[in-house]
């Protein structure tokens, strides 16, 4: 009787249970203007597919002495400015984030080393609700942006940074 409650009662339960973010990355990889470059930027786009939004709040990774959140926004003189998002970027339910070049995306500063085509750079996404979700990012230094992806049914988040 009292394993039947039990049973009953952890059934029950996984009903009240938000159901939280579920994270996939799609579609990633990094870059950096040179050889010889100091600093480079990792894209994607990060999709939630659960019932619950999230937040992205932060982001690190070795290949760097420092990681951030950055995005592009207008100065008020038509001056597109990268500047560094502490609050991050919210992912809602059912939707997604999509970083490309001149928009939202992951900034490495003070690399270790240059970046060459055809490596990878291990970037871990770090979320409110899920946590942790580390992503192994091609490096591809031609590539230029997401402009020839299909979005799906996705929610593109639109922000103030075009």
């Amino acid at each position: 009787m009292l394993k039947t409650t039990l049973l009953a009662g952890a059934a029950a339960l996984g009903f009240v249970l938000p159901a939280f973010a579920e994270i996939t990355v799609e579609d990633a990889y990094a870059r950096s203007a040179s050889p010889m470059a100091k600093s480079g930027a990792a894209f994607m786009l990060i999709h939630n597919s659960g019932e619950t939004a999230d937040r992205l709040i932060g982001a690190s990774s070795d290949a760097a002495a420092r990681t951030e959140l950055h995005t592009h926004l207008d100065d008020g003189n038509g001056v597109m400015r990268m500047v560094h998002v502490e609050e991050g970027f919210e992912l809602p339910a059912d939707g997604m984030i999509s970083m490309k070049r001149g928009g939202k995306h992951v900034m490495l500063m003070g690399l270790n080393g240059p970046m060459a085509a055809g490596e990878t750079v291990t970037i871990t996404l770090t979320f409110r609700q899920a946590g942790d979700v580390v992503v192994e990012v091609p490096v591809d230094l031609e590539r230029q942006d997401h402009s020839s992806m299909q979005h799906g049914n996705g929610t593109m988040m639109q922000g103030s940074d075009g």
